[in-house]
């Protein structure tokens, strides 16, 4: 079967899983058959799609009308023989045990067509031997979805012992059509790789708190603030249910072995019903405030320990050909938020220390869960889980990319769509790098700034890898300063720049688009300041960049409102220069970029340099035009304009 064989998907299961893949599936235009054992059940399925598809309108996200044409394509079932039969994909979102899925795959097995693929969403049980309850196992694989499945990006596609390559291509494809990122999971073993990595290193906190080695408070602020997840790991437990945690835990132990042995303390909460957010009390109480993570109780060494085990798990998905770094590093930025990958975490800290930090702790403990991966060693003899620096391509980022074509346009990406690309100070590092780069490529004449992804350019500072700066007065005003300095580059670089504004452009997002010379913006794009609504200002050049562009009174509007604008009010305001359709958005800013990288170089130095002193100082700003123009007077730029005017082609300039 390919892909575009496909038309109808059966989704077994209206629960939360099961009606948000639906409700993904009828979004991408597939017509979709969603059953449960009930009326009820897949009516409440039903209810949920149509109400998240109006909330999707609602916030402008789709229209409305795409709103009512995906419901449409939603039909609500409890026979099993008309759900199944003549469909082309079962996507398989059933309760997580596997006597219930056996059960459900003997009844479809019976009226499924012979050419239909099975996927199964479980996030821990084995594919190999689910795939065995059907009649044919080579058509069989998992394709795990996270919650909730319409806003979350990744998917896991997983092989099983008897999955065909065809059929991992083709689900792989599917998801990319669901406009999803699929991250292949080349080998059957439990929790994947989202799981294994996040279940494990949560285990580990329990086992530090358990054994007197840390407090949760110390594991939480360690974990949020210190290595600057998106949660505390005990946060993250409560969020997720400790009793999901603790079944994905006893699965690993029974397949894996001791490494995976389940820490008493989280077994006590099991036990206790105290299972997180959704009993009101787990690690913390949510009747009663919350979870209330403390940003000043950083411990180097928890962070060593729990950086290590997560290290280890790596070093296991790796070396069993699980999965390879990048792919790592890709499906837990998108599934669990993290701000860089966990190989890219432990490459930063270094394997050496950390496999030390593992053999001492396994010396120490005795503790399975200690002992180093076969890999793990390997791995710190070549420099890391990402190999060395041998080749030195300074064209190699890990937040942004950055890319030259023959149009002699440098495109720089923000690339972190797993977190809406917002601004971490990584990714200020890098920026300013990119630019000089680019600045000193000699086939370079312009530079185009995009978000990867499509829902942000940037929607601002990463607060949650900055918070420890910001606790600190005096690293705040470092931290402002850094910003200023980085967005500087681009407005004082001799190359015209384009920002291609494509979905959220907020707080630091927009100070960054400030600094381009134009800016093109999709129709789906929101702009705006909104730090006024955290009681901060923007930090990064907005005060003062802003009213340059729309004027003093503007700039006050669009900062002490905090709102969110449309790009058709921005372009009113001066801001936008152009609003295309967000299909468009792409060719058209670097159409644009690539336009202005055919104009003369040194006119558009000298042009940039003349406006940004004029704002500063008039008298000024005249003189340096005055001077420019004289130069430019002796210029072959300004015998090729002439001569290509008066024979009516267009000119090539050369910067000379």
């Amino acid at each position: 079967m390919e892909t575009d064989d496909i038309n109808s998907i059966t989704v077994l299961g209206a629960g939360n899983m099961g009606h948000g893949i639906a409700e993904v599936a009828a979004l991408a235009g597939y017509d979709v058959r969603m059953r449960d054992i009930n009326q009820e059940f897949v009516q409440s399925g039903y209810d949920d799609i149509e109400w998240s598809l109006n909330k999707l309108a609602e916030k402008d996200q789709i229209s409305q009308e795409d709103a009512d044409a995906a419901l449409d394509r939603v039909t609500p079932l409890v026979d099993i023989e008309e759900s199944v039969s003549d469909t082309d994909v079962i996507i398989e979102a059933v309760p997580e045990k596997m006597e219930i899925k056996e059960d459900v795959y003997a009844e479809v097995s019976e009226h499924a067509p012979d050419q239909a693929i099975f996927a199964t969403n479980t996030s821990s049980l084995s594919i190999t031997d689910l795939s065995e309850f059907t009649d044919h196992p080579e058509q069989f694989c998992g394709m795990h979805f996270f919650n909730p499945p319409v806003r979350m990006q990744l998917v896991e596609v997983i092989s099983g012992e008897h999955t065909d390559e065809a059929t991992l291509d083709v689900i792989e494809e599917l998801a990319e059509e669901f406009g999803k990122t699929p991250v292949r999971v080349h080998r059957d073993s439990p929790g994947f790789i989202v799981n294994r990595i996040l279940v494990p290193l949560m285990n580990e906190a329990c086992w530090l708190v358990h054994e007197g080695e840390a407090t949760i408070e110390e594991v939480d602020s360690t974990t949020k603030y210190g290595m600057g997840l998106p949660m505390g790991s005990f946060e993250l437990g409560d969020q997720v249910g400790n009793d999901v945690s603790y079944h994905v835990l006893e699965y690993m132990h029974d397949v894996l072995g001791d490494a995976y042995e389940p820490c008493p303390l989280l077994a006590e909460k099991v036990e206790n019903e105290e299972l997180g957010k959704k009993t009101g009390k787990g690690f913390y109480d949510y009747e009663n405030g919350g979870a209330d993570v403390p940003s000043d109780q950083v411990s180097e060494s928890v962070s060593d320990r729990l950086t290590a085990v997560m290290a280890n798990e790596v070093a296991n998905l790796i070396g069993g050909d699980v999965a390879e770094a990048d792919a790592i590093d890709e499906a837990v930025m998108l599934g669990a938020g993290f701000p860089n990958g966990p190989a890219k975490l432990a490459d930063d800290v270094g394997l050496d220390h950390l496999l030390e930090t593992l053999e001492d702790a396994y010396e120490e403990t005795g503790a399975a869960r200690y002992k180093p991966a076969d890999y793990f060693a390997e791995a710190a003899d070549q420099g890391g889980f990402h190999g060395g620096n041998e080749d030195d391509d300074s064209y190699e980022f890990d937040t942004i990319s950055i890319e030259t074509s023959d149009d002699r346009v440098g495109t720089i990406t923000l690339d972190r769509p797993h977190r809406m690309n917002t601004i971490s100070g990584e990714l200020l590092d890098e920026l300013g790098e990119a630019i000089e780069l680019l600045e000193a490529d000699e086939a370079v004449r312009s530079i185009l700034l995009v978000g990867a992804g499509e829902k942000a350019f940037s929607a601002g500072a990463d607060v949650q890898s900055m918070a420890g700066s910001g606790a600190d007065p005096i690293e705040a005003v470092e931290l402002s300063r850094k910003g200023q300095q980085t967005f500087g580059k681009l407005e004082d670089s001799d190359l015209p720049v384009v920002a291609g504004i494509d979905g959220y452009c907020l707080g630091g997002g927009m100070e960054l688009a400030t600094c381009a010379d134009l800016r093109v913006a999709s129709e789906r794009s929101q702009l705006g300041q909104p730090e006024h609504n955290l009681g901060l200002l923007p930090g990064w050049g907005g005060t003062q960049r802003l009213q340059q562009i729309v004027g003093e009174g503007r700039a006050k509007e669009i900062i002490f409102t905090a709102e969110r604008y449309d790009p058709e009010t921005m372009a009113d305001y001066g801001f936008v220069n152009e609003v295309v359709g967000n299909d468009e958005l792409r060719d058209a800013a670097y159409d644009l970029a690539a336009d202005l990288a055919a104009g003369p170089p040194i006119a558009q130095r000298y042009t940039k340099r003349a406006m940004k002193k004029g704002w500063e100082d008039a008298e000024a700003g005249l003189e340096i035009e005055a001077q420019a123009f004289g130069h430019l007077m002796a210029t072959d730029d300004l015998m090729e304009g002439v001569t290509a005017f008066m024979s009516d082609r267009d000119p090539e300039f050369e910067g000379k």
